[in-house]
């Protein structure tokens, strides 16, 4: 019975780490993508909210392209207001201190504004454990800017997070 359990769980951990490096992929697919106008795309065209701010509108589509979606949060498909993000997420207990490569980042660029979370992204690696990371973003750009029309992989620092957020969409707990 004891080997059947370990079977179990490096089967289990298999499909984890598999789902999440889906998903990277996902992202990743997409780096290059820019918006055709202001905040026009094919993730708000999917999402049913085109020409908004859309980094949340890109998160959301990647895990529901990798086959996890996030369920409603702003709307059916997932989030498409930062703020949002950071609520739902904090009221169900997700918050993480140790991210792993597909959860989601919500940023706070711009503590002066008094919002929440200004911008999102997708976890791929610390470059620097506690300091520096890798992360999928959409909206951004090489500036870094949070509204700069293009998805790509972005070097962040830790003080710009508000939150990293395990979403318990990937279904595997150990």
């Amino acid at each position: 019975m004891h080997e059947d359990n370990n079977t179990n769980n490096l089967k289990n951990f298999k499909k984890y780490f598999m789902s999440r490096q889906n998903l990277l992929e996902v992202a990743a697919y997409e780096n290059g993508t820019t918006e055709t106008n202001s905040n026009l795309t094919k993730y708000g065209e999917w999402y049913g909210l085109n020409g908004v701010k859309w980094c949340a509108i890109f998160v959301s589509w990647v895990f529901h392209h990798a086959g996890y979606p996030l369920g409603q949060i702003d709307k059916p498909k997932g989030f498409h207001y930062c703020p949002s993000g950071y609520m739902h997420w904090k009221e169900k207990g997700c918050f993480t201190d140790d991210p792993q490569p597909g959860d989601i980042i919500l940023y706070d660029f711009h503590k002066q504004s008094g919002q929440i979370a200004d911008h999102t992204g997708i976890f791929v690696r610390w470059i620097k454990r506690g300091s520096s990371f890798e992360a999928w973003e959409g909206n951004t750009s090489k500036h870094g800017d949070t509204d700069g029309g293009h998805v790509m992989l972005q070097d962040r620092y830790i003080n710009s997070v508000r939150a990293f957020v395990n979403p318990e969409v990937y279904g595997y707990n150990f």
